[in-house]
């Protein structure tokens, strides 16, 4: 297959969604402006191929098909144009976000995409030449693991804009759910108002981080409890949902103290290496 997929940005959800687009076969561009980052995510693909293939999950060979089809880009200016799908991995602000999209949309992407959480699809789209032509694609952490696809469509998006994402989303191995550009959307809303309650919990001296994540997990079957979810998720990532959620639905979106002052230290979750748990190597500790 000759299909382009472009991803920009290097982080945690741009190098998932990059490991997975190889994986279906596109030839795909990771566009990563901080260079020591860019590398850095092509050493964790590597790291991931790599275990795909001792756990049985690929061959050897495709493994290194997959590693093959990947490009690091140091910006959309080295990216030629048409390619067949474009997606925003860049962090949750949306001045950034809208800056990176309308350069996206000059490549003439067929479809263009923001792997946006929490930010309005329609305020998104505000300046783009081709708003039909434009949704969310929000995957979900970690992204060749997660099933859940959520598609968002955009008061502008075409319907065809739509069977084009649900489309890619069969491709890619997941199953899409679409829903309507409202603030947060579906899974955000009601996934960050688990994990501020809960951190507020630990706030309160209710439970240990782990003891509340214990009672999901066992009590309602979650497959991970709300504060390791955070850690894994970002913290700060997860305040800036609910700094946006709490502009549009009110105070009850208000984050906690708490995971205002952990950000501010520096304490991120899992790539920090410290967050509601310690983290080393990318295992919790």
């Amino acid at each position: 297959m000759n299909d382009r997929c472009v991803v920009v940005g290097a982080g945690t959800m741009g190098l998932g969604i990059a490991y997975v687009a190889a994986g279906a076969g596109y030839a795909v561009e990771l566009v990563e402006v901080d260079r020591a980052r860019g590398e850095a995510a092509v050493a964790r693909l590597g790291e991931l191929w790599d275990r795909a293939v001792g756990r049985g999950k690929l061959t050897a060979e495709q493994a290194a098909t997959n590693r093959s089809r990947m490009t690091l880009r140091g910006a959309l200016a080295e990216v030629a144009e048409g390619p067949d799908v474009v997606v925003e991995a860049v962090p949750e602000r949306t001045d950034l976000k809208r800056t990176v999209l309308r350069e996206a949309e000059a490549l003439r992407p067929a479809l263009l995409g923001s792997n946006t959480s929490s930010i309005s699809i329609a305020e998104l789209a505000d300046g783009l030449a081709r708003p039909d032509r434009f949704l969310g694609l929000h995957f979900f952490n970690p992204v060749w693991a997660m099933a859940l696809l959520e598609v968002v469509v955009g008061p502008a998006t075409a319907p065809e804009t739509t069977d084009a994402a649900v489309a890619l989303a069969g491709r890619l191995g997941k199953d899409p759910v679409v829903v309507r550009d409202m603030p947060g959307f579906a899974t955000s809303r009601l996934g960050v108002t688990l994990g501020l309650e809960a951190i507020r919990m630990v706030a309160d001296g209710v439970a240990s981080p782990a003891d509340v994540d214990k009672a999901m997990v066992l009590g309602y079957r979650h497959p991970v409890g709300p504060l390791e979810l955070t850690d894994l998720v970002g913290l700060d990532v997860r305040l800036d949902i609910a700094r946006t959620l709490q502009a549009a639905y009110g105070d009850r979106f208000a984050p906690p103290p708490l995971l205002v002052e952990m950000v501010a230290a520096g304490k991120l979750g899992k790539k920090s290496g410290q967050g509601f748990y310690r983290w080393e190597n990318g295992v919790k500790a």
